[in-house]
């Protein structure tokens, strides 16, 4: 009986222990991906490497300080939370140009959830990518910082402070430069 009942529980872990591998789990770094832009072209993210890059899932102004210091920001709206980006690309990008915004915006994605981009769902569940209560996002403004060899180095949360998350990423992004004798 005992042979039976470990057979049967064999046949069932092992195909579910063997099956394939999406396309995102087979990446290896952010350069592995493509996202829709916030004027519906494709864009490699191979474009970013070599950049220190943020990737965020809101617009705000504190973005605009990242790219003065020469961090490459990439922006997906998200209206996963609270209903804050009801708008469409037009609308988005209309919004950020009020800003000023001079980074690279894409289109409006889940970023959790089964119908999650891609590009998240690998972001997450990077060892410096994982959440400190789970790894999905839990509001707006969560951040993603990037090395030039497409690796998360850090994710910042939603409750982060700013001013902390500001020193930080200069620091990081600081030190990564002085190495590279940049």
């Amino acid at each position: 009986m005992r042979l039976i009942g470990c057979t049967v529980l064999l046949s069932v872990l092992l195909p579910a222990m063997s099956a394939p591998l999406e396309e995102w789990q087979r990446a290896t770094s952010i350069y592995n991906f493509s996202a829709t832009d916030i004027d519906g072209n494709v864009v490699s993210l191979e474009k970013y490497r070599g950049n220190v890059v943020i990737i965020t899932n809101v617009f705000t102004q504190l973005h605009a300080k990242y790219a003065e210091r020469g961090l490459s920001i990439l922006a997906f709206p998200s209206n996963q939370f609270g209903n804050q980006e009801p708008g469409n690309e037009t609308q988005i990008k209309q919004f950020a140009d009020k800003f000023q915004a001079r980074f690279d915006m894409f289109s409006k994605i889940e970023v959790n959830g089964e119908n999650a981009h891609p590009l998240w769902k690998w972001l997450k569940e990077q060892p410096n990518g994982k959440g400190l209560f789970g790894n999905s996002i839990k509001w707006n403004f969560t951040k993603f910082l990037i090395n030039r060899e497409g690796q998360v180095v850090k994710r910042y949360g939603p409750l982060d402070d700013p001013s902390v998350r500001t020193k930080s990423l200069y620091v990081i992004w600081i030190s990564k430069l002085n190495k590279l004798n940049v």
